[in-house]
């Protein structure tokens, strides 16, 4: 039974039972109608809804979206429930989103414990709301808050929530204070269908567009959503409910929908406890972070704001104290935007130390490398505490640094990108001796720090820094035969990049890309085209962002401005290498820069670097900017199918043969009829 039912006096009770998450299926839809009906014949003066286990509801179970439902359906029997004689009265806990939170919405009464969640998050999948909750949430808590929060997918606290009027109060036990509420005036109170939202301007309106393009761009769902936030304004609520509906149905079937599942269930498996659940390992109760730079100092700050202490160690000649001075800085900012309290925050800043060496961390379970430039590295190992793990962001020397080491299974490699941004990406690499609990530790890692975990399958070998490289090459191919950096950036940003590849560069720094090239000198193609435009950027100490010039400028510190230095230098090795220049469209910019990227993926996929084609698009995502709602880089692959990949890959081989070899997975994919997310050695 989905839903259980019981009466005491003339209060009745209805849970919902479909655990772990309550999820409303057909069964819960044809228990609550029942429930209604029972209640009605029973002559209840109440009805108590709450949900068993740890959560109210975490709406409807999202593998079904796009497929047909059956009846009854949820706009129908939250109707019912709202329009009863007999009044209900939401009791939640933990999460109520979703279809949990309309539920609530079509009560009379709202109440929840204080742990409780409650947002509509359906825009982060691709939909909006099909129960009501664009139409019932502005008549409940205004047109402004609505904005707020149904676009953005924002889930709020339960104190958050009272504050805007989305509950009536919060308790501790919301059942109990439930019981206590007065009938008769429980009777009075008004169906939140029935309240007025108010009227805003169309000016609020489009302000809201632009900054749910700016947060969210390229994206439908958000857009919808503002749209019958608008209409509920004037439109019967009925009427707002059918083209609410209308819009549910239609985005269910569209491509950013399914892109958008695919990537939350990817997310989803990725964080999966079970893959290492029976490796020991210690946990993380302080780290170590080695190396005091800029990118030390973030992965230090985004472990004291998960509550872990750290000991932030140095390595070279970066000066500690400057380092805390950042992170005060960082803390500081999180106060203002209110992410933390005063006094949270002076708990945090209090679980970092300094230290001037490995020896004066201490015991720890781990120490993460992230020394610039090198540093003395076998001096770090020698000193790591007994049967502590070494995590290595120095990813081309695991093996090296593994024999240098005490116990070399310790020595993992890990590529983290935005460590203080979540959701980020954790790359896990391991070396040739690396042991089970040390990558189990990285995988803690990633938990700890909200961050996706993927696992690199071969030995040595980074996926992210692959793709990146090939991805770079490419662009620059284009930049040096016909184009400029800033063509090539507003082309992949207009196709939904974060920030186009040479804006990219210039925020991570182009000596860190030059001295990758140098370590693939002694293994590179000599029969490969080389392009030496980046090359001669470093030279003319043009490293991005941090020396306030690289592919663009940044004067006095502040926005990019174009350069035509850069393009001069582009026009320059042409000549040198007898180039004859074009003039590229945006079109062909995407067009060659994705296949190039799509290609490096199938050869990765088909070494067996990379578990799966979800764990590239993962990688795609969440290290590289590709676009959440176009699924990652495979599943947009997909989108086009194997033969016509196929098809560009052999044009383009026409003129470097070398370079735009299609990858036997692409072929085999394409004879064979199989999608790149079914095939299979």
């Amino acid at each position: 039974m989905t839903v259980h039912t019981r009466r005491e006096g003339t209060t009745g009770y209805v849970e919902l039972d479909t655990p772990p998450v309550n999820a409303i299926g057909p069964g819960i839809r044809k228990g609550l109608l029942d429930a209604v009906a029972w209640a009605e014949a029973e002559g209840l003066d109440r009805v108590i809804l709450s949900g068993r286990g740890r959560m109210f509801s975490a709406g409807a179970d999202i593998r079904n979206f796009g497929a047909p439902l059956p009846e009854p359906y949820l706009p129908d029997v939250l109707n019912r429930i709202e329009r009863s004689p007999v009044p209900w009265i939401a009791a939640a806990h933990g999460a109520a989103l979703g279809g949990g939170l309309e539920l609530m919405l079509a009560c009379r009464y709202r109440i929840a414990a204080p742990d409780t969640r409650l947002g509509l998050p359906e825009v982060s999948i691709g939909v909006i709301s099909g129960a009501g909750g664009t139409q019932r949430l502005p008549r409940l808590v205004g047109l402004e808050k609505a904005l707020e929060l149904v676009p953005t997918g924002r889930a709020v606290t339960a104190e958050e929530a009272r504050a805007i009027g989305l509950i009536d109060e919060v308790d501790a036990d919301p059942v109990a204070f439930a019981e206590l509420t007065n009938a008769e005036w429980l009777g009075m109170k008004v169906p939140v269908s029935e309240l007025n939202s108010g009227e805003l301007p169309s000016e609020v309106f489009e302000a809201a567009r632009r900054a749910a393009e700016a947060d969210m761009p390229g994206q439908i769902a958000p857009q919808r959503a503002i749209d019958l936030i608008e209409v509920s304004q004037h439109m019967p609520f009925d009427d707002g409910l059918i083209q609410e509906r209308a819009a549910f149905l239609d985005l269910g079937h569209s491509a950013q929908s399914k892109a958008l599942n695919h990537v939350f269930f990817a997310e989803r498996a990725a964080r999966a406890p079970e893959r290492f659940e029976n490796t020991p390992r210690p946990g993380l109760d302080r780290v170590a972070v080695l190396g005091a730079g800029a990118f030390g100092s973030a992965v230090a700050f985004a472990l004291l704001m998960a509550g872990v202490p750290v000991t932030l160690v140095k390595t070279g000649d970066e000066p500690p104290c400057s380092a805390a001075t950042g992170i005060d800085r960082q803390f500081d900012l999180a106060l203002r935007q209110g992410r933390l309290s005063e006094e949270t925050a002076a708990a945090r800043r209090a679980a970092l130390t300094l230290a001037g060496d490995m020896a004066g961390a201490g015991p720890v379970p781990l120490a993460i490398d992230t020394a610039e430039g090198g540093g003395d590295r076998a001096g770090l190992l020698s000193a790591l505490p007994p049967g502590a793990v070494f995590a290595t962001t120095a990813l081309h020397e695991i093996d090296r640094l593994a024999r240098r080491a005490p116990d070399p299974g310790r020595v993992v490699g890990v590529h983290l990108c935005a460590p203080d941004q979540p959701p980020g990406l954790l790359e896990i690499v391991p070396g040739m001796a690396t042991s089970g609990p040390a990558r189990a530790t990285a995988f803690d890692l990633a938990g700890t720090l909200g961050l996706i975990p993927v696992l690199s399958q071969l030995p040595g070998h980074a996926i992210g820094r692959r793709l990146l490289s090939r991805y770079a090459e490419a662009a620059e191919t284009v930049l040096m035969d016909g184009s400029t950096p800033w063509e090539v950036d507003e082309a992949m940003v207009t196709f939904g990049f974060a920030m186009g590849p040479f804006e990219a560069q210039d925020i991570s720094g182009l000596d860190l890309a030059h001295a990758e090239r140098r370590l693939q000198d002694a293994t590179r193609d000599p029969n490969r085209r080389y392009i030496p435009v980046a090359d001669r950027m470093v030279d003319l100490g043009k490293l991005g962002r941090k020396t306030g010039a690289g592919w663009y400028r940044y004067p006095g510190g502040g926005g990019k401005v174009d350069d035509p230095i850069v393009a001069d230098l582009a026009l320059e090795e042409a000549r040198y290498a007898k180039v004859e220049r074009c003039d590229y469209t945006a079109e062909e910019i995407r067009h060659r820069l994705l296949l190039a990227l799509i290609n490096e993926a199938a050869d990765i996929l088909y070494e067996g670097v990379a578990a799966s084609a979800t764990d590239v698009d993962l990688i795609t995502v969440f290290g590289q900017g590709f676009p959440r709602w176009r699924g990652g880089v495979m599943h947009y692959a997909d989108t086009l199918g194997p033969a016509k990949v196929l098809d560009g890959l052999r044009t383009l081989a026409a003129e470097d043969p070398l370079v735009w070899k299609p990858s036997p997975l692409i072929k085999d994919c394409a004879v064979r009829g199989l999608s790149f997310a079914d095939w299979r050695r």
